[in-house]
């Protein structure tokens, strides 16, 4: 990226030529993958550059500090010093100073989750390069727009970015090159499953020669640069898409090469990154069971280097790759821990989110009043987001279950005309715990309810997001499958009844077993709710007559 807007005529005092001497060795430990020296470094030429009044040396210090911090992983601390320099710059009036670090800005604020912040800052970074007309400022501004949308998961978006920052690279430094097809060979990763998913080969393909010829120039530059981190990184992407390409030996050594590495440096998120696409080759070869011994050890890792995002990643596919051999204790267990994991990285944002919230108006306290207003516009914000909370929560408990905390028999008529409307086919269920009253009995009403519960979320989280399960009454629960034929259908109620009758139910109660029997029938043609539902309902006897925890569907 360009440093020539942060380096401008001052005095050259000693305190300045001490900054900037600790600022060079800085970028030195930066270029060889020494991050921990460099960061301390870096801190080092902040404060003496602050002490000596010296607001350019500052800011590029807070830059130094910013991107080595990234790759420790520290990465709300990389956000304050990208902060701590757009204000430093914005009182020197640096236009292209401030772009540069609000392109850096995104990169740690988007590994937090905080993509909308990311896309802001990119934005504010956008309007300031097209202003001043900077091919570059552009090119990282693309490059790094296009990194957020993949990471939300928009791989059309991100193509679009990337490809376009690609076009701008003629010209860049060979660390501007190495970076953005990196960039694009990491996107193709994702791009090329998508594309097959997709049914268009063709495109698959394409995508993937082209960026298999990306990642080759990426590893060259990384190798010429002598730069372990950049080396690691691109022999992962390099052997991830040669997996795709169907050379699965080639693949292993890639990786291989690239855990090698990250563990001689102590990159541990590489390692940890490693170890999990080793799985992902041995499950595209089948290898099932050694795959499952290989996301355990990367979730070790993963673990060890609080690596959380990756954590729950290496979760569900660990779920994935159970459920596949057929052993579905684990793949419930680790597709829980995932849950867990992805709700607590909600509240991990939430929290950074606030801790930066302060830091940023610490910063702004110069400007009092402008904040002032902006403190007013939040509380009424809230103030309205909580008026809206307030309204979501009584139409939720119009329409929700309150033990089971699913949709009840109100909310499923209501919807299920609006899913027979649709073009596909809907299939309908009628689930029901079997021999429910000897639980109650046996074990009383308290266990009976926490059975209902559970039993209500093995039903949510086996489903597709575009289905219904709701609680229908008493040990009851409708289930709607759309656009799946009866066969599908039944297939999908198949696994439902296997997932209770395999739930752990001695961990809630010592000698409890629960099993369900579930009808299935398809609406027919005209959108026949009643007569689908009253079918559903027979096949449901018929289940329960022909001895229980079994799925009737004609």
């Amino acid at each position: 990226m360009t440093g020539t807007s942060l380096v401008e005529q001052r005095p050259a005092g000693p305190a300045v030529v001490q900054v900037a001497v600790l600022l060079d060795t800085a970028e030195e430990y930066r270029l060889a993958g020494d991050y921990r020296s460099g960061s301390e470094v870096a801190r080092q030429a902040t404060k003496l550059a602050e002490a000596s009044g010296d607001p350019v040396g500052q800011a590029r210090a807070l830059r130094s500090l910013a991107t080595q911090l990234l790759r420790l992983g520290e990465q709300e601390d990389a956000v304050t010093a990208c902060r701590e320099a757009v204000a430093v710059l914005e009182a020197t009036g640096d236009e292209a100073g401030i772009c540069e670090v609000l392109t850096l800005e995104a990169l740690p604020l988007n590994d937090l989750g905080m993509h909308d912040e990311a896309l802001d800052v990119l934005a504010r970074g956008r309007d300031i390069a097209q202003r001043l007309g900077d091919r570059e400022l552009l090119y990282w501004v693309h490059n790094r727009t296009g990194v957020v949308h993949g990471s939300m998961g928009d791989r059309n978006l991100s193509t679009e970015y990337l490809m376009r920052a690609l076009t701008m690279a003629d010209g860049m430094d060979a660390e501007a090159r190495f970076c953005i097809l990196n960039n694009v060979g990491d996107n193709a990763v994702h791009e090329v499953n998508r594309l097959r998913a997709a049914g268009e080969p063709e495109r698959a393909e394409q995508t993937l020669r082209g960026a298999l010829g990306h990642v080759d120039e990426a590893l060259g530059l990384a190798r010429a640069a002598r730069h372990p981190f950049r080396e690691s990184i691109c022999l992962d992407n390099y052997g991830m898409l040669l997996a795709l390409a169907g050379d699965f030996a080639g693949a292993a050594r890639m990786i291989e090469d690239s855990r090698a590495i990250a563990v001689i440096h102590g990159y541990r998120s590489l390692e940890s990154a490693a170890l999990q696409h080793q799985a992902h080759v041995r499950l595209m070869r089948g290898e099932c069971a050694a795959a499952v011994e290989g996301l355990l050890e990367a979730l070790e890792r993963a673990v060890e280097a609080g690596e959380k995002p990756m954590a729950m990643e290496i979760h569900r596919e660990l779920s994935d790759a159970y459920e596949q051999v057929g052993d579905l204790a684990p793949a419930l267990a680790h597709y829980r821990s995932f849950h867990a994991l992805e709700r607590e990285a909600h509240n991990h944002v939430a929290v950074a989110r606030a801790r930066m919230a302060v830091h940023h108006f610490e910063l702004d306290n110069a400007r009092l009043e402008a904040e002032k207003a902006r403190l007013e516009a939040e509380l009424h914000r809230v103030r309205s987001a909580e008026l809206e909370a307030d309204n979501l929560s009584w139409q939720r408990q119009a329409s929700e279950d309150a033990l089971t905390g699913l949709p009840n028999r109100r909310f499923a008529e209501l919807r299920l005309p609006e899913l027979a409307a649709s073009a596909g086919p809907l299939c309908v269920a009628i689930a029901d715990v079997d021999l429910f009253k000897g639980v109650n009995d046996r074990f009383g009403h308290f266990v009976g309810d926490e059975v209902l519960r559970q039993i209500a979320a093995v039903l949510r989280d086996n489903v597709r997001d575009n289905d219904l399960v709701a609680r229908f009454g008493g040990e009851e629960f409708l289930i709607a499958l759309d656009g799946l034929s009866l066969p599908d259908a039944q297939a999908r109620c198949e696994l439902l009844r296997a997932q209770v009758a395999g739930y752990p139910w001695e961990l809630l109660q010592p000698g409890l077993s629960v099993t369900i029997s579930l009808g299935v029938a398809v609406v027919p043609a005209g959108g026949d709710l009643p007569a689908a539902k009253a079918l559903a309902d027979e096949r449901l006897y018929a289940a329960k007559h022909q001895g229980r925890n079994r799925v009737v569907a004609g």
